[in-house]
C-alpha cells in the first residue's frame, strides 16, 4: 500500500498545522483550565470548512477522503486533543452515519447545515449501565402515530452543549437485545431533551462531555436512519471511522509529546551537559519515535482501506489499539524525560499525558479491540 499523501493533501495538512500552531496551541492551556472551547475558534474552523471535511460536495461539504481528514486531525490534535475531538466526532461519527445511512431527504436536511458548522453533531450510544456492552442499552423508542417517542439517558456525550444534532441509539424492540436497536437523528430543540452539567474529566478538558436525558421526546418517523433493528449494524460500521479518528488523535498528541521531549532534552543541562547526550535519554527518544512511526503506518493503512471501501474492521481495531497505547507510552516517557517539570502544568507534556489516557477507553477499550481482532483471526 502507498501511504504517500498527495500535494493537495500535504497543502491542507500544512494549513492545519499553521492554524494549530498560531491559533489553537496558544490557547490550549486556557481551554484545559476552563474546560471549554472558545466560540471564535469553532467559527474559524467552520469558515475553513472543517465541519464538512468528509461531507460530499453536493451537500456543501469539502468532499475529502478519510485519509486527508485524518492528516488534518493529527495537526489539530497536536495542538489540543480536546479541540480536535470535537471535529473528529462531528465528522467521523455524526456526519458519517447520516452520509452512509440517511435517506436523501435526511441528507439534504442535515448535511449542509452540519458542513457549515451551523449544527454540530453529537453521537449518543453509551448509557450509565451500557458501555462496551451496547446491547445493554435501555433507552427506548416507541412508535406512536407519525412519531417515535424516546425515553432514556445517555452518558459521556461529546459536543453535547455545542450540538444541534444528536444521533441517538434506542431500542424499538426492547426484548430483542442488540437486534432490537434502531438509530435516530434528534434535533437539540426537541421538547423533553435536556442536557446535564459538564463532566469533570482528567484530560481532554476542552472537549465538552455531558449526560443527556430524553423524556417523551417526539421524533418524526422520517428521522429514523435506515430501518428499525438496523442500529447495531450501523454502530459497528461507523465505529470503524471513529476508531480511525481516535488513532489520529493519539498520533497528534504523541507527536507533540515527542517534539517537547526532544526540545527539552537538548535544553536541559545536568552534570555539565545536555541530557540529550546521555544514552538513557537517547534510547527513550528512539523507542518513542519508532512506536510513533509504526502507529502512523497502521492508522494510514486503516484510513486508506476505508476510503477504498474494503473490509477494515480488524485493521481499524489494530490501529486504535496500537495508536492509543503508543500515545500513552510516548506521553509517559516525555514526562519522565522532563523529570519533575513534567509533572507541572506549565509544561505541555503534563497535559498530553492526561489527554492520552482516555484514548485507550473511548470508541472501545483496548480490551474490546483485542476481542475484535482475535475473533476475526479465529474466524478465518
Amino acid at each position: 500500500m502507498d501511504f504517500h499523501l498527495s500535494e493537495d493533501d500535504l497543502e491542507l495538512k500544512q494549513m492545519a498545522r499553521e492554524l494549530a500552531e498560531k491559533r489553537i496551541y496558544p490557547r490550549a492551556m486556557e481551554m484545559d483550565e476552563k474546560g471549554e472551547t472558545p466560540q471564535d475558534l469553532i467559527k474559524e474552523c467552520a469558515e475553513l470548512g472543517y465541519f464538512g471535511f468528509t461531507v460530499p460536495e453536493e451537500y456543501d461539504g469539502l468532499g475529502m477522503s478519510a485519509t486527508t481528514f485524518m492528516g488534518v486531525l493529527e495537526e489539530i490534535c497536536s495542538a489540543c486533543a480536546g479541540f480536535g475531538i470535537m471535529l473528529s466526532v462531528h465528522n467521523s461519527l455524526t456526519c458519517e452515519i447520516i452520509k452512509q445511512f440517511g435517506s436523501d431527504e435526511t441528507k439534504k436536511k442535515y448535511l449542509p447545515v452540519m458542513a457549515a458548522g451551523e449544527k454540530i453533531g453529537a453521537y449518543c450510544i453509551t448509557e450509565p449501565n451500557a458501555g462496551t456492552d451496547v446491547a445493554a442499552i435501555v433507552t427506548t423508542a416507541e412508535l406512536k402515530g407519525d412519531s417515535y417517542v424516546l425515553n432514556g439517558t445517555k452518558t459521556f456525550v461529546t459536543n453535547a452543549v455545542h450540538a444541534g444534532v444528536f444521533i441517538i441509539f434506542a431500542k424499538t424492540h426492547p426484548d430483542e437485545g442488540r437486534k432490537g436497536i434502531s438509530c435516530f437523528v434528534v434535533d437539540k430543540d426537541s421538547e423533553g431533551l435536556t442536557i446535564g452539567k459538564p463532566e469533570q474529566k482528567c484530560g481532554i478538558k476542552a472537549s465538552d462531555t455531558r449526560e443527556i436525558n430524553l423524556q417523551d421526546v417526539k421524533v418524526p418517523k422520517e428521522n429514523l436512519l435506515g430501518n428499525e433493528r438496523d442500529g447495531f449494524k450501523m454502530c459497528v460500521s461507523i465505529l470503524n471511522s471513529g476508531r480511525i479518528g481516535v488513532s489520529f488523535q493519539a498520533i497528534g498528541t504523541a507527536q507533540a509529546a515527542l517534539n517537547e521531549a526532544i526540545k527539552y532534552s537538548k535544553e536541559r543541562v545536568q552534570f555539565g551537559q545536555p541530557i540529550a547526550n546521555f544514552q538513557a535519554i537517547q534510547f527513550k527518544l528512539a523507542d518513542m519515535a519508532t512506536k510513533l512511526d509504526a502507529a502512523r503506518l497502521l492508522a494510514y493503512r486503516a484510513a486508506q482501506l476505508k476510503d477504498e471501501g474494503k473490509p477494515c474492521h480488524r485493521e481499524t481495531s489494530m490501529s486504535k489499539l496500537f495508536c492509543s497505547q503508543a500515545a500513552n507510552y510516548i506521553c509517559n516517557e516525555a514526562v519522565q524525560i522532563h523529570g519533575g517539570y513534567g509533572y507541572i502544568k506549565e509544561y505541555p507534556v503534563e497535559r498530553y499525558f492526561r489527554d492520552a489516557r482516555v484514548m485507550e477507553l473511548y470508541e472501545g477499550t483496548s480490551e474490546a479491540q483485542r476481542m475484535v481482532i482475535s475473533r476475526d483471526l479465529l474466524r478465518d
